[in-house]
C-alpha cells in the first residue's frame, strides 16, 4: 500500500546512457539508435550533467546538408544554424540541462516537461546523475492494479474521513476509474473524499455517488 505521493525516484530509469562533451556526431547518433533513446545527457568526468543532446539538436545537420543556411535563416535561427556545423556533444547540446531531483513529485516533473517541451529529464542527486525520467515513466502509475487502488482509497480516504461509517461506504475501481458509493453521516466531507480519491496516484477518474444517510 502506498502511503505517500509517488516521486521521480519511484519511476525513473537508473541505467542511463550518456556521452562526454567530446563525443562525436556519429557516435551520438549510433548511441541513440543502439539504445532506442531520443536524447542523451552530456556528462563531465565527475558525472555531473552539463547539458542534453537530443534528436532536435542533431537535425539541423541534415536540414542544411545540401545547402547552407541563408542570411535570414542565420539571423532568425542562430542556434540551429550553429549546430549544423557542430561536430561534438559539447557544441551540439542544449545547456544548461533542465533537471529534477529524485524526490521531485510526478506532477512537478510533468509540468517541467510540458513547460520546456521536452520528453525526458535527467535526475540529479547532489549534482551527480542518478537516473533519467521520461514521459512514459510518469505514466507508470496508471499501471497500478485496480485492487491496489481500491485498498489505498479505503485506508487513506474512507477510513480516515468516515471512521464510524466506513462499513457503509463502498469503493469500486474499474480500469482506474473509482466509484464511491453508500451512505455517510457528514455530507460536508463527501466532496473532500472525492478530491482525496482523485489525488491517489494511478487514479484515472472518480465518480462520487456517496449520499447522506437519512438518519444523519
Amino acid at each position: 500500500m502506498t502511503t505517500r505521493p509517488y516521486n521521480v525516484a519511484d519511476v525513473m530509469t537508473k541505467k542511463v546512457v550518456a556521452v562526454a562533451p567530446g563525443a562525436g556526431f556519429k557516435e551520438i547518433v549510433e548511441a541513440m539508435a543502439r539504445w532506442k533513446v531520443t536524447a542523451l545527457p552530456v556528462l563531465e568526468k565527475d558525472h555531473r550533467v552539463i547539458g542534453v543532446v537530443s534528436e532536435a539538436d542533431l537535425l539541423p545537420k541534415e536540414e542544411f546538408h545540401e545547402r547552407g543556411p541563408g542570411l535570414i535563416e542565420q539571423m532568425h535561427r542562430l542556434g540551429d544554424t550553429g549546430k549544423a556545423g557542430s561536430l561534438c556533444a559539447g557544441d551540439l547540446m542544449t545547456s544548461p540541462a533542465v533537471t529534477v531531483s529524485p524526490d521531485t513529485l510526478l506532477p512537478q516533473a510533468a509540468r517541467l516537461m510540458a513547460t520546456h517541451r521536452i520528453k525526458r529529464l535527467p535526475v540529479v542527486d547532489m549534482g551527480v546523475l542518478a537516473g533519467i525520467v521520461s514521459r512514459s515513466d510518469l505514466l507508470k502509475v496508471f499501471l497500478r492494479p485496480d485492487s491496489e487502488l481500491a485498498d489505498d482509497i479505503r485506508h487513506q480516504v474512507i477510513e480516515r474521513l468516515f471512521p464510524l461509517q466506513s462499513a457503509h461506504a463502498r469503493v469500486e475501481v474499474t480500469d482506474g476509474v473509482v466509484t464511491l458509493s453508500g451512505e455517510v453521516h457528514d455530507g460536508t466531507l463527501i466532496p473532500v473524499a472525492a478530491r482525496l480519491a482523485q489525488a491517489v496516484e494511478g487514479v484515472v477518474d472518480v465518480r462520487c455517488e456517496l449520499t447522506v444517510a437519512e438518519s444523519a
